[in-house]
């Protein structure tokens, strides 16, 4: 596997997401705000879309990080993602 890479910017973030496919959500919950998550292909029954607007307001909210990698060592593109504390 690359190593990944963490950011916090905005367009980055969503340049990435937007590239795999990828949708902002967060777990379906009943916490204001709820766990962030990106849904990739079919729609998971867990997950509740959201708009960017409020993907970002919950992301800056947390204080978090996105950490992703671009590419695997076969040089496919990747998935992989996770956020993190910027702490």
């Amino acid at each position: 596997m690359s190593d990944a890479q963490q950011t916090t910017d905005h367009e980055s973030i969503r340049r990435w997401v937007e590239e795999r496919n990828g949708r902002p959500a967060r777990v379906k919950s009943t916490k204001p705000g709820g766990i962030l998550r990106i849904d990739f292909g079919e729609p998971e029954e867990s997950l509740e879309p959201i708009d960017w607007d409020q993907f970002f307001r919950i992301f800056e909210e947390n204080d978090l990080a996105f950490l992703h990698q671009d590419k695997i060592n076969s040089g496919s593109q990747s998935r992989f993602n996770k956020f993190v504390s910027r702490k």
